[in-house]
């Protein structure tokens, strides 16, 4: 069984002090993924990747974005957009990057390739590439925009062109990636926060959501374009096929988290083979009674 594990952890001190490391040593999960670490290197705590191996994507842009992979073995492989990866084993504490093995790149990606939004592993105990990606949260085009409704001030939809730019290469760069995965005898696994939620079922309030970034129709059929029987499925849905969520995202405000009115927003994405292989998907609203992030981890077992 392989357990495999996705959080948006949303500030990895943050996280720290609400009980991560203690929900790590009790989930036991094999490949953890994380999003939004938000930490230079000489700002990571000494203990903020666990008894794991860590691939660390941090990006250049202070106190923003970041991803990373945790397993239990070294990996074979790392795979960025030509960022440089830290690679830290349990125990130890340095803060030095190393060159991260390059594909070629689809039209477009290059210009996120500083921002710490995608990492990929190629795992040494299984024919696994694991990825971790931190979408582009985006905003509302010019048109849906209304002054004095936003808590942001209206940008003329420039947040929402830069999202659906960003769409448009990655759709691109994922085709490769898991054909360069399948050329190489594995699975791809792309898992994160992909700040799109696709169907009614993954958001609680769909009604009054329609009008909101994450729930554009534009959105909802970019990652329709995604899905298919011969390419990826969304394995939490594929294993929960009727049930409203099992949501990943409350807003901090209100009685959001309490009522569950939330949001699916962060996935596992396999190629079919390893999508067959999913038995069990959960999501941890809370450990030990605290939050720990605005996200809440999305579990999947694997019996590969």
């Amino acid at each position: 069984m392989l357990r495999i594990a996705t959080v948006n952890i949303n500030g990895i001190r943050a996280t720290l002090r609400r009980g991560f490391g203690e929900w790590m040593a009790g989930r036991d999960a094999d490949v953890v993924t994380l999003q939004e670490v938000r930490c230079t290197l000489a700002d990571l705590p000494e203990d903020a990747f666990g008894g794991y191996h860590a691939v660390y994507e941090p990006g250049t842009i202070a106190g923003r974005n970041g991803v990373a992979v945790l397993a239990r073995r070294p990996p074979a492989a790392v795979r960025t957009w030509g960022a440089e990866v830290l690679l830290r084993g349990p125990g130890e504490r340095h803060t030095s990057t190393v060159p991260a093995q390059t594909p070629t790149l689809a039209r477009g990606i290059s210009r996120y390739a500083a921002e710490g939004r995608y990492v990929e592993v190629d795992l040494a105990d299984a024919p696994l590439t694991v990825a971790s990606l931190y979408l582009p949260k985006g905003g509302l085009p010019a048109h849906l925009q209304r002054p004095g409704r936003m808590r942001e001030a209206p940008d003329g939809g420039a947040k929402y062109q830069r999202k659906m730019h960003f769409l448009d290469a990655f759709a691109r760069q994922l085709r490769r990636a898991r054909r360069e995965a399948r050329a190489r005898g594995r699975d791809l696994l792309l898992t994160g926060d992909l700040n799109v939620a696709h169907t009614q079922l993954d958001v609680a309030a769909w009604r009054r959501s329609q009008q909101a970034e994450g729930f554009l129709p534009e959105e909802r059929a970019w990652l329709d374009d995604q899905l298919s029987a011969r390419t990826l499925v969304d394995v939490v849905r594929r294993l929960h096929p009727d049930t409203a969520g099992p949501y990943s995202w409350w807003s901090w405000l209100g009685q959001s988290y309490a009522l569950d009115v939330g949001w699916r927003i962060d996935y596992h994405l396999a190629t079919p083979g390893l999508a067959r292989c999913a038995v069990r998907a959960e999501v941890d609203r809370a450990h030990a009674g605290t939050r720990l992030s605005d996200h809440a981890p999305v579990v999947v077992d694997y019996d590969v």
